[in-house]
């Protein structure tokens, strides 16, 4: 859950491997997944479906105990906004869910009007940033 990742757990991203057009969804959810690698696609076990994925740079270390490394997986439910416009999610976003265009290697990213399925602040009109229609 987004509320739950913190900074220091995301010092070693280097990237993002985008699986869809993020700039057509209100937003994503995220989660740090205990992965056996440090980059490439990892195994997706959820309802749903995978919209991307973290790459960690050469600094990142295993966990000692398990070997494994904490890497950010991005993805919808089949309920989600996206699929479900009218839904659960009409407005409002799950917890662990971040607007995409938030997001970047070593930042968590944050909820904003358009994840939230609200109409657009005065902040986002000045950056530009438009809901879809």
């Amino acid at each position: 859950m987004s509320a739950l990742i913190a900074e220091d757990e995301l010092v070693h991203e280097d990237d993002f491997v985008w699986l869809e057009d993020i700039d057509t969804l209100d937003y994503v959810r995220q989660s740090l997944d205990r992965l056996t690698t440090r980059r490439g696609k990892p195994p997706y076990h959820r309802d749903g479906r995978m919209v991307g994925y973290a790459l960690l740079g050469p600094g990142a270390k295993p966990s000692r105990s398990s070997g494994t490394f904490r890497r950010r997986v991005f993805w919808l439910l089949p309920h989600d906004r996206d699929t479900a416009p009218e839904g659960l999610y009409a407005t409002g976003a799950p917890a662990e869910a971040v607007d995409p265009r938030t997001l970047a290697p070593g930042s968590k990213g944050c909820k904003t009007e358009r994840s939230e399925g609200g109409p657009p602040s005065s902040a986002m009109r000045e950056l530009g940033i438009t809901l879809p229609l």
